[in-house]
């Protein structure tokens, strides 16, 4: 094991530049420069990096549960799922004009390509397994937003950064019986319950202005939806 005193002049001058600074100079390419931008212009304009890397977690879940091999692709297919690269969102836009040396410059522009980075290297994921998530709107649109409708629930108080109430909405799935009677050839009908839930989202973590959500497992269970729609 060496000390510090046993490092050459380069060595030296590597160790002293912060690990931030290091990531942040590293060339952007092309995949990771367009994830950054999505999750910069979905995140508040806090700048949170927790509320960054989440989202970035969350775009790659839905990427791959997707099958899709690149966020290009992804992105074009699929154009419903962020809205921020076709609708003109000036914070994707921003980052996705923006040349290395602005990005190295610019805090929350940094914050946004390590977010991307740990996203597509499988590193921490901030959204504690979401495959979903909103902004205010939830809050300001609140009777009539679709999450809210179908109904939701907040897992953890930490998780509800806008002080919303859990929502209910009664679902009972049944199946048709035929049953026919052997003498008479009576058919009859009759209706058996599958299984029944209240609430399709459970909300997993909240960081900066972001909610992030996922199926509740019995509404998994009774409709087998898949996790990512």
């Amino acid at each position: 094991m060496s000390d510090s005193n046993s490092l050459n002049p380069d060595q030296a001058a590597s160790a002293a530049i912060p690990a931030s600074e290091t990531t942040a100079k590293q060339p952007v390419d092309a995949q990771t420069k367009l994830l950054a931008a999505m999750a910069y212009g979905e995140a508040s304009s806090q700048n949170d990096s927790d509320e960054m890397m989440a989202i970035a977690s969350v775009l790659v879940r839905q990427r791959n549960a997707r099958g899709y091999s690149d966020m290009a692709t992804f992105t074009k297919n699929d154009r419903t799922f962020s809205f921020v690269v076709g609708d003109g969102n000036p914070r994707y836009n921003a980052l996705m004009k923006a040349k290395d040396e602005k990005i190295e410059k610019d805090a929350g522009m940094q914050a946004a390509i390590s977010a991307a980075r740990n996203a597509l290297a499988g590193g921490p994921d901030k959204s504690n397994g979401a495959y979903f998530w909103d902004g205010a709107d939830i809050k300001t649109n609140y009777a009539n937003h679709f999450k809210v409708r179908q109904g939701i629930k907040i897992t953890d108080p930490s998780h509800n950064i806008y002080q919303i109430n859990d929502s209910t909405n009664l679902k009972i799935l049944y199946k048709t019986i035929k049953i026919k009677d052997k003498k008479s050839h009576k058919v009859t009908i009759k209706k058996e319950e599958i299984g029944r839930y209240d609430h399709v989202y459970d909300s997993t973590a909240a960081h900066g202005g972001t909610i992030f959500w996922k199926f509740s497992q019995e509404y998994r269970d009774v409709t087998k939806a898949k996790e990512y729609k």
